[in-house]
């Protein structure tokens, strides 16, 4: 089913990458329920629209990010998974650009309705996605962390709204934050082939596969640690269990990256990061 010829629906669902935006909604969804839980005048936050603008508006960045990311990046995905290639193809490339404007400025505009200060972060967050999608990936780590910060801004934006439970919120936006940097380095990994032949000096390519796998070793071990003084400051059993228990999920995880050697290794385990991270967004529900 296609559209004037310009663009398909199916290229449009599988551009913005839904099961994705719907992770995202769900963490702002729960921390909102669970640890902000109601306003400063004491309604419940699931009755204040501007969480919902807040949502929305975060999903638009999102959807946008991942637009201009594949139009920056589509020769690069020719190499590396052409039978998934939407831009040019499913989309043409001047559609993407026009969506991806229109996407932006949208939420920009969603965020001055909660605030001028909620504005300038979507501003924020919208430049630096274009920012990392034309330049900062194809540069080691700063372009993991870009985004790595960008997911945990994305549930630590609620904290700064609400200015409430900001240290409970802190904790999964930390969670998040190293969850996602790993992820996105295994990414790398994975997408080797492509970000060779197109000149990108993403840490596989300027460390080597060993010496990137150890850097993943690293921030497991700063992550854990950070997680600890947090859970420590926080003081709670079932927090204690929790992560207790999702820690040997953790250990396995970095096991599989340890003996990890093949493209669809590490496809499985940008999945299981995945799964980690939605785990860790239901132990919201115990606080």
């Amino acid at each position: 089913m296609t559209v004037d010829r310009t663009i398909s629906i199916r290229g449009l669902f599988r551009i913005s990458r839904p099961i994705n935006l719907l992770m995202v909604g769900f963490a702002q969804f729960m921390t909102a329920y669970f640890l902000v839980k109601t306003t400063d005048s004491g309604i419940p936050v699931l009755q204040d629209y501007k969480l919902y603008l807040i949502i929305i508006s975060t999903l638009l960045i999102t959807a946008a990010g991942y637009m201009i990311n594949d139009y920056y990046d589509v020769k690069i995905d020719y190499v590396n998974r052409p039978g998934n290639v939407v831009v040019g193809k499913g989309i043409k490339r001047r559609v993407v650009i026009m969506l991806h404007t229109i996407l932006n400025f949208s939420a920009i505009g969603l965020g001055y309705l909660v605030s001028p200060k909620i504005a300038l972060i979507n501003f924020v967050a919208a430049f630096l996605l274009w920012f990392y999608s034309n330049q900062l990936k194809r540069e080691p780590l700063i372009g993991n962390v870009s985004v790595a910060f960008l997911t945990a801004l994305s549930i630590y934006i609620l904290a700064i709204h609400y200015q409430k439970a900001e240290l409970l919120v802190l904790t999964f936006a930390i969670f998040a934050f190293f969850l996602n940097l790993i992820r996105e380095i295994i990414k790398d990994i994975e997408d080797r082939p492509g970000d060779r032949k197109h000149g990108c000096r993403t840490l596989p390519i300027v460390l080597g596969f060993r010496k990137t796998k150890a850097i993943i070793f690293l921030i497991a071990a700063i992550f854990i640690c950070a997680i600890l003084i947090v859970m420590f400051k926080l003081d709670r059993q079932i927090i204690f269990a929790y992560f207790g228990g999702l820690g040997f999920f953790f250990m396995y995880f970095m096991y599989r990256i340890y003996v990890a050697d093949r493209k669809d290794h590490f496809t499985q385990l940008s999945t299981m990061a995945k799964i980690l991270m939605l785990i860790g967004t239901l132990s919201m529900s115990f606080l």
